[in-house]
């Protein structure tokens, strides 16, 4: 049993089997020894990290959180590296961070609950990870405007600019009816273009 707890707790792994049981089982009916069970530990080595299962649902939380904001920016920046456009780098930034927990929670028969559990008792998380990506997202709107990819308009702010953008993906997860995951892609174009480039324009001003 301790070489697998010891594989088990490397950090990686443990939020893996964590996301796993709360994806698969939910929250509410979770109990210490179910997750132990799940998660490959005793009962007393899973107290050894986490002194209940809210401790164990947030660790879950902001691992992820902090892992999805990583990968989805190394696939934008890969994107920018490959000759991508400004629509091209922002839409796999985002369908990466965002789409990919979206796609993966709801697969899940616990979605509903979870995400209801995840604002209860993780809002703090949540909003660190969100302040976080919409800083960096601000950096790379930077370097894409050195690189001639987007040219921002006078009074644009990369941080206003990227606030709308991070705004939108959110929107997009949360939108009702539920945008169907198979085109969540598509529809952080949609909202990604129409952020960048407008979708229309002020009427004439009628002459005198």
């Amino acid at each position: 049993m301790r070489s697998v707890e010891t594989a088990t707790s490397r950090p990686e792994n443990l939020a893996a089997r964590l996301r796993q049981a709360f994806l698969d089982h939910g929250y509410e009916q979770m109990t210490m020894s179910g997750l132990a069970e799940f998660c490959g530990f005793s009962r007393r080595a899973l107290y050894h990290h986490f002194s209940n299962k809210e401790e164990a649902f947030r660790h879950w939380l902001d691992f992820y959180g902090r892992e999805s904001i990583a990968t989805g920016l190394a696939a934008g920046r890969k994107v920018m590296d490959e000759g991508g456009s400004a629509a091209d780098v922002l839409t796999e930034t985002m369908n990466v961070r965002d789409g990919d927990a979206r796609r993966r929670l709801c697969r899940s028969p616990h979605a509903l609950e979870i995400n209801d559990q995840a604002f209860r008792r993780a809002r703090d998380i949540m909003v660190g990870a969100a302040v976080d990506f919409q800083a960096k997202i601000s950096d790379m709107l930077v370097e894409m405007e050195g690189r001639g990819l987007i040219r921002l308009k006078p009074g644009t702010e990369p941080a206003m600019l990227a606030q709308s953008l991070c705004d939108g993906a959110r929107g997009t997860n949360q939108s009702l009816p539920p945008i169907p995951i198979d085109e969540l892609h598509l529809r952080y174009r949609q909202i990604i273009t129409a952020i960048l480039f407008g979708t229309a324009e002020p009427p004439a001003k009628k002459s005198k």
